[in-house]
């Protein structure tokens, strides 16, 4: 979450106008995240989230990510619910931006996950790929090989602004992953996007997963290993210990096939290099004004690093 377009209690108070949610009590802009803008709404109903949709989230992608998370908390999943206005209409225009409001979710993130809380992560993402194998719509994922190689040339001749050697790692690994990179894997609705701050615990258990706007049908094996990057390395070191619960977490819900664990070291390296690509593009393109935390390209250059290292076999804590 972040703050990029401002919104004053005038345009939240019309917005609620249109809503029987009560009368707005405060308004908070929420600074964590990347990529859209976020408020924290009290009114007098209760606690609920205005996102107002930014930068890569195209208008045409939007009754997708919201059916899905309708269709997620249908089937016991705790994501968040878009709310209706009174006409029935959830998809809102807030100053010149399209706009939701979700349900709140209680509970808190846990930015240091041991194996408890990976265990925990691995099953809840096993539970999301099952109660979406039915879910009808279909997205590609803008964000796969084809949309690293464009991201890579926006970024070309200014990654050296970032780290020396960016431009010639990321053409490497380009090359070798287009190669490499599985052609038939189970696939079906996948989060894309399930790092620790997107995962909510309350009283030592999961009590809510947000920011859906990533998602898209992908392969799950790919959503497992974007979830293995962003929990098990902690502080540039890989844990093995985090990355053995997360799988055996997974598989007490979802059996992975066999050439989904043979190709989980190769979609490592695709994620690795799918967050070190929006990272250095968003380091380059900082946007004056907004209340945002850029995040660290250098981090998952340092991982892709470590999975080259290790491949073929991938880092440890893959074999559980």
């Amino acid at each position: 979450m972040a703050v990029y377009t401002h919104v004053d209690e005038a345009e939240a108070k019309a917005l609620l106008g249109r809503y029987d949610l009560g009368g707005l009590l405060a308004l908070r802009g929420v600074a964590e995240g990347v990529e859209n803008t976020n408020y924290v709404l009290d009114t007098e109903r209760g606690r609920f989230v205005l996102t107002l949709f930014e930068r890569r989230v195209r208008k045409a992608d939007l009754p997708y990510f919201l059916a899905l998370m309708s269709h997620l908390a249908r089937k016991g999943v705790p994501a968040p619910n878009p709310i209706p206005d009174r006409e029935g209409t959830a998809l809102q225009n807030v100053c010149g931006r399209p706009a939701v409001i979700i349900s709140f979710l209680e509970g808190r993130a846990n930015m240091r996950p041991g194996p408890a809380q990976c265990r925990q992560a691995g099953a809840l993402l096993a539970r999301l790929h099952t109660a979406g194998a039915d879910f009808p719509l279909h997205r590609a994922n803008d964000l796969g090989p084809n949309g690293w190689r464009a991201l890579a040339e926006r970024c070309a001749g200014q990654s050296g602004r970032c780290a020396p050697g960016l431009d010639a790692l990321i053409a490497e690994e380009l090359s070798a992953l287009a190669r490499a990179w599985p052609q038939s894997l189970p696939a079906g609705a996948a989060h894309a996007d399930l790092f620790p701050d997107n995962v909510f615990f309350r009283d030592g258990a999961v009590s809510g997963v947000i920011d859906f706007y990533f998602a898209c049908t992908e392969f799950y094996a790919y959503d497992l290993a974007v979830c293995l990057n962003s929990w098990c390395f902690l502080d540039r070191r890989w844990s093995a210990d985090n990355a053995a619960a997360m799988i055996a977490g997974y598989r007490e819900i979802r059996a992975l096939s066999s050439a989904e664990r043979a190709a989980l070291p190769i979609l490592l390296r695709g994620a690795a290099l799918r967050f070190l690509l929006t990272r250095l593009y968003d380091w380059l393109n900082q946007v004056e004004g907004a209340i945002v935390k850029v995040k660290d390209p250098l981090e998952y250059r340092d991982l892709l690093i470590l999975h080259r290292a290790a491949a073929p076999k991938g880092p440890e804590g893959l074999a559980s």
